[in-house]
């Protein structure tokens, strides 16, 4: 973009859009707000008091309640009221700023202090926190301390009020009202680093990735010594799995600031992305000396020894990470998905307790229940297994909100698109290159081990899931307004055969900083499925495996599994039936509009038959016979997968039927699924 402007008025229309009359509770607070403001404090206690009958946990209800309590002298009942709030918005800046105002009341200066410092480092946009620190710690002869906080008032007072007010906002997880001031601001006074860098902010807490990314890239240009916006941006191109290009980055800040932790444990966690595990585990390991809250790093050690295949280090990493900090739900749910591990009695009544338990967070609790979940299968409990399994799914699906519509809209436009006219007309496009081979399908269905198969043959590189198709995707599709058509996949018909041919090689020259010189190469993303029109497009030679299982297998695996990230149809067994016929649809599709393109290979039958379906996918794949693709198991390589320990044993064939110990509670799974298709 030209400017910061440029990409601020992407959105305008949005923007500017009438906002809708308030409910009958935002209106009441929106009263009691403005009777504090008129020091009616009386009417507002009586207001907030009839309010919090009806919304108990109303965070700004209770809040005012606090507020007026103060302001009447009852300062032992509004420190009754914040903890009541604490209990339901423990991360909520201004209760700890009222806290301290209150201990202000009662002069009691160290208890006053620790409340300030609690909401100022939630929110540092409270400049009345600072200022009263700033008193304070000269009040208590603390010069330093003084000085600190008063720096930190002085720097709110350089910036506009508006963005000091959409900061807090900001900090308090107030997106919407941060977000309009801030877009206002921009529009009538243009471009201002920290305002810009605040709406980059807000754009990577809603995962509007590309405007953050666009808006920092402006910030730096007007700011290159910014340090906090160059660590924003590096942590936008991670989560964009621009992994080289954050590197960059980072190499600079810690050029700058060597020793800094946040700096360090950001560039492990790209190097993991890169697929540099053992320089990643050395900076992990590093980092915990002298971690106040080594949870995470415990963690973090863990996955990377279990993607080395290291698994007796990995356990102890894991349950080190759960003995600091004994609610971590991860921890144990990442025991539990190693598969082959076994909970002993303890840790399953450590489980227990810690789900059960009125302070759990919710992103532990439905850790922990999907780990009870696998903990009681592998010991024949299958009735209470699955109601954790169940338990699990509700929570994690309040919090996604998946919505199947635009998946299937999706493979509708695709069909639609994507005909056998469409592919003849452009016979020939595209980049030439043979190195790729693509395996997509459903998880849970046999790719990881299609995908070890083939990484045991010494000409064929095992990368990662990589996200490449789908960002090539997300530009293709632009910004879509609520209530536009899609562009993609139209805009698929726009492509002309230069474009093809430059997206093929965009695709093969940033994905080459995952290999390491093999002549070919394994993509293992599996909602690649969707775009394989798109793929034929700019890689006309690519090699498409599709890994099928068995639905009802398929399916349950899925419904047992939390993943790290995406794969938000799985958390109801409709969502995952519904994906799953969608599914099977698009590859028929695509069967009949590019005949031959696509390998099927049925994971079922790769265990009943190896070496038959070996050869199939070699001879596929235009390689030769390897014995090495037959021992797969006992390749050294990094495996990421939920499957990485499986696919270190031998084949076995005792999980094709294990959904079946589940059958009694399944029937809406296969009424969803119907009959079998063929």
């Amino acid at each position: 973009m030209a400017d910061g402007r440029g990409e601020l008025t992407t959105d305008n229309a949005q923007a500017r859009a009438e906002i809708p009359a308030p409910s009958p509770v935002e209106a009441e607070v929106l009263r009691i707000r403005a009777l504090l403001e008129q020091r009616r404090f009386p009417d507002a206690l009586e207001g907030a008091q009839a309010l919090v009958r009806a919304v108990p946990e109303n965070r700004d209800v209770l809040y005012m309640t606090a507020v007026a309590l103060r302001c009447l002298g009852r300062v032992p009942e509004a420190l009754t009221a914040l903890a009541r709030l604490q209990a339901v918005h423990p991360n909520f800046s201004r209760l700890y700023q009222e806290r301290g105002h209150c201990y202000v009341a009662l002069r009691d200066a160290p208890n006053a202090i620790e409340a300030f410092l609690v909401a100022v480092n939630l929110n540092p946009a409270l400049p009345a926190s600072w200022r009263t620190l700033q008193s304070l710690y000269r009040m208590t002869g603390q010069p330093r301390e003084a000085d600190t906080a008063g720096a930190h008032v002085d720097t709110l007072a350089r910036l506009p009020p508006e963005i000091v007010a959409a900061t807090a906002m900001f900090s308090d997880g107030e997106l919407v009202p941060a977000e309009r001031i801030v877009r206002d601001y921009l529009l009538t006074h243009g471009d201002h680093v920290e305002a810009m860098r605040l709406l980059a902010r807000i754009g990577m807490q809603r995962d509007v990735l590309d405007d953050a990314e666009t808006l920092l890239a402006a910030v730096l240009a007007l700011a290159p010594d910014y340090r906090a916006a160059r660590y924003d941006y590096a942590l936008t191109l991670l989560r964009r799995h621009k992994h080289a290009q954050a590197l960059e980055q980072l190499d600079q800040l810690l050029a700058l600031e060597p020793d800094n932790r946040a700096y360090r444990t950001t560039y492990a966690t790209t190097l993991v992305g890169m697929g540099d595990h053992e320089r990643a585990l050395g900076m992990y390991r590093g980092l915990l000396e002298g971690a106040a809250q080594p949870a995470e790093l415990h963690l973090s050690v863990a996955h990377t020894l279990k993607t080395l295949g290291r698994q007796p280090e990995a356990i102890e990493a894991y349950r080190a990470a759960a003995a600091a900090r004994p609610n971590y739900g991860d921890a144990y749910w990442s025991l539990a998905n190693l598969k082959t591990y076994r909970f002993p009695d303890d840790e399953l009544a450590r489980m227990r307790a810690e789900e059960a338990a009125r302070g759990t967070p919710l992103v532990d609790r439905y850790h922990l229940c999907f780990a009870l979940g696998k903990a009681l299968e592998d010991r024949g409990e299958y009735a209470e297994s699955f109601r954790y399994y169940t338990r699990g799914n509700a929570l994690k699906s309040a919090e996604i909100r998946y919505r199947p519509e635009p998946i299937e809209r999706n493979a509708r436009l695709q069909a639609a698109v994507c005909t056998a006219e469409f592919f003849a007309a452009r016979a020939g496009v595209g980049c030439a290159s043979p190195e790729p081979i693509f395996i997509v399908g459903l998880p849970r269905a046999g790719s990881t081990l299609l995908e070890q198969i083939l990484a045991s043959h010494p000409a064929v590189e095992g990368t990662a899931e990589l996200a490449n198709i789908a960002q090539i995707v997300h530009e293709l599709q632009g910004r879509e307004q609520i209530g536009e058509e899609p562009r993609y996949p139209g805009i698929l018909r726009e492509l002309s055969p230069a474009d093809c041919l430059a997206l093929g090689e965009k695709y093969l020259a940033d994905t080459r900083v995952y290999r390491t010189g093999k002549p070919r190469f394994i993509d293992k993303m599996p909602n690649n499925f969707r775009h394989i029109g798109l793929i034929h497009l700019i890689l006309p030679n690519a090699k498409i495996i599709d890994a099928r299982r068995e639905p009802m297998a398929c399916c349950f695996s899925n419904f047992k599994q939390l993943f790290a990230s995406g794969q938000e149809f799985t958390y109801g067994l409709e969502d995952i039936a519904r994906y799953y016929r969608s599914y099977e649809e698009l590859m028929a599709h695509w069967d009949r509009v590019l005949p031959g393109k696509v390998l099927r290979v049925q994971h079922e039958d790769v265990v009943e038959d190896l070496e038959g379906n070996v050869r199939r996918l070699l001879e596929f794949c235009g390689l030769e016979f390897d014995p090495a693709c037959l021992e797969f198991h006992k390749t050294e390589r990094s495996v990421r997968t939920a499957s990485s320990e499986q696919v270190r044993r031998p084949i076995f064939k005792e999980g094709l039927d294990q959904w079946r110990r589940f059958e009694p509670w399944l029937g809406p799974l296969q009424e969803a699924l119907g009959p079998p298709r063929a």
